[in-house]
């Protein structure tokens, strides 16, 4: 880390105040001159300031060319030399009157060498050794002086010299230490004290202009299900846990010479060194990445919590001067957004095929918001048998066809409708149309056991939720209807906000719904949820179906049905595409079978045709 990246500006702010203060008293020199001697040293000595002035004008100038921060640590270093030169002027003029007769220009002397030294303690108490050795030499002469007269009053005098000169001293290095503090908070992360992300744009685009012809890498690194830490076991061991996980980046990052910062929250960034290759930093940014997933990983033992948590990188491969810090961020951040829908625990290098994927999600985000508006989502029904092949329900589908994009997928559209908080506008939109079907169907006759219509999360627990599902009953009259509405949730979605959700159920249960775990057996602890979560039907994942000819996959398959008979729950198995896998199934005792064994997704006149 560069001490002074938080002084630069300032130390540029003062030039213009030390020249100003001193260009503005030093003719006090030439009236003095003019009274008591010929002036000639008196004019040189000032032609010297203008000419200090001038070159130190110049570096007030050239500071905004300092676009790295080796340039502005050798401008730093030219502007400390000024500085002492500028002052030590004035010694110079010091020393000159002091050596005449004549008591009125010593005491000149006296005075504007301790107004010089007043200001330099003030003005340069950012820069620690200069400040000591400016004020040294302002005030030695005067010691030196008041020694040399002889007197005991002198030699009293002197003494307060070396004390003034103490106090001063000591006066600039609580500013010191002051402004070095309020700096430090300023570029800092007052939790990990690595560097913020104040801090860290400057330190990138410092690079991106030094390393102009070399290549650089940037990562980002987001904590996975950190929140979930933080509610469950407080916010006191989350610190804890990024604490220690800026520890391990550290470590590893002195390795490689790389520099780490945290962003906010459970965000990291990690800047490399420089490499002349474009190959050989891909190669150092994947190899380090994989490395430093693989130390995240590592079990953490905080307050005897044994805690596992991994994470999501994403990087930008860094080689053009004229984009800025903020550009090469957020390609990184698309980058590590895009692996954690990949399903986190990954690296993923920003890249223009990954450019044109984020356009194109970007095209269907656009187009989505006027999907409903179109009338362009429609829905599909997919016929759910029971063991005899009789058609005694179905899932309720919704499907996308925008003239411009053609058919997109729910894989692709429900997510970003998630991302988006569109789903609360489109979840409503397929509910009330499901909801619609459902009374026409009544009507005309046909009677189902069961419609099954999947919820997206963030629908759920919007805290409109409740009351909007239990104003389309009232108006669609649904508790007159024999047909039980089943709401689908999936597993991998309520490993958070468990005591939400369940109170969500349990305030919708009374309105006649029932409940479905969806894509059973893709998340985490599904034993526990099944235990905790007051749901009537379970379904098995197609995943898991698709591999019943696998030994150990169709072992697991018969001790999900076995539990869920053991809780009473119905069982339904989603994905079933082949004879033997219908015949398994049954044998096991499954209620439901859904597939394209038996049907595809319906449009609503075909499904009703199968009546």
């Amino acid at each position: 880390m560069n001490d002074n990246i938080s002084f630069y500006k300032f130390m540029h702010r003062q030039i213009l105040v030390v020249i100003a203060l001193l260009v503005g008293t030093s003719p006090g020199y030439l009236i003095t001159g003019y009274l008591y001697t010929n002036m000639v040293i008196e004019l040189l000595w000032f032609f010297i300031i203008l000419l200090v002035s001038i070159y130190g004008y110049q570096l007030y100038i050239r500071f905004k060319h300092c676009d790295t921060l080796e340039l502005q640590e050798k401008w730093l270093t030219k502007v400390s030399y000024f500085m002492f030169v500028y002052f030590s002027l004035w010694t110079i003029m010091f020393v000159y009157y002091v050596m005449h007769n004549n008591i009125d220009m010593h005491y000149m002397a006296i005075a504007t060498q301790l107004g010089c030294t007043v200001v330099a303690a003030t003005i340069l108490a950012s820069q620690k050794k200069l400040v000591i050795s400016t004020v040294s030499s302002l005030m030695l002469p005067i010691t030196i002086y008041l020694l040399m007269v002889g007197s005991v009053y002198s030699d009293i005098l002197a003494f307060f010299t070396v004390v003034l000169s103490l106090v001063l001293l000591y006066a600039a290095k609580n500013t010191h230490e002051y402004l070095t503090k309020s700096r430090f908070q300023a570029y800092h992360d007052y939790l990990t004290g690595l560097g913020n992300r104040r801090y860290f744009i400057e330190m990138l685009d410092s690079s991106v202009r030094e390393n102009r012809d070399r290549f650089t890498y940037l990562l980002l690194i987001d904590l996975d299900h950190f929140k979930t830490i933080n509610d469950t076991l407080g916010h006191d061991v989350g610190d804890q846990l990024l604490i220690e996980v800026s520890q391990r980046m550290t470590k590893l990052a002195k390795k490689g010479e790389h520099f780490v910062a945290r962003l906010g929250g459970d965000e990291f960034c990690i800047l490399s060194k420089g490499f002349d290759t474009n190959e050989s930093c891909l190669e150092d940014a994947q190899e380090f990445s994989q490395e430093l997933l693989d130390e995240i990983k590592y079990s953490y033992n905080i307050e005897g919590n044994h805690l596992f948590i991994s994470s999501s990188i994403g990087i930008s491969i860094i080689n053009n001067p004229k984009l800025q810090a903020n550009e090469f961020l957020k390609e990184a951040d698309i980058a590590m957004y895009e692996a954690k829908s990949n399903g986190r625990d990954g690296i993923l290098i920003f890249n223009d095929e990954l450019c044109k994927l984020i356009e194109q999600k970007l095209e269907i985000e656009r187009n989505l918001h006027f999907a409903v508006d179109k009338n362009e989502v429609r829905l599909q029904y997919q016929p759910q048998l029971n063991v005899k092949g009789q058609v005694v329900g179905c899932e309720v589908l919704a499907r996308w066809h925008n003239e411009k994009l053609g058919l997109i997928s729910p894989d692709v559209f429900i997510p970003i409708a998630e991302n988006t908080g569109y789903i609360l506008e489109l979840g409503e939109y397929i509910l009330e149309r499901a909801l619609q079907t459902l009374v026409k169907w009544d009507r005309s006759g046909i009677k189902l056991r069961q419609l099954s219509i999947n919820i997206s999360m963030r629908q759920f627990l919007d805290k409109s939720f409740v009351d909007m599902v239990e104003k389309l009953f009232d108006r669609y009259n649904i508790y007159s209807f024999k047909t039980q509405v089943i709401f689908e949730i999936t597993e991998t979605s309520t490993s958070e906000n468990l005591k939400k959700i369940v109170d969500v159920i349990n305030d919708l249960r009374r309105l006649g719904i029932k409940f479905s775990m969806d894509d059973f057996g893709t998340g985490y602890s599904s034993l526990s949820y099944l235990r905790e979560m007051p749901i009537d039907e379970l379904k098995i994942d197609k995943s898991f179906i698709s591999r019943l000819d696998d030994e150990q996959q169709a072992l697991l398959v018969k001790s999900i049905i076995e539990i869920s008979r053991n809780m009473n729950l119905s069982i339904v198995a989603e994905g079933v595409e082949e004879q033997y896998q219908k015949d398994f199934l049954e044998e096991l005792g499954c209620d439901l079978y859904q597939g394209y064994y038996f049907y595809k997704p319906l449009c609503q006149e075909d499904f009703e045709a199968l009546f």
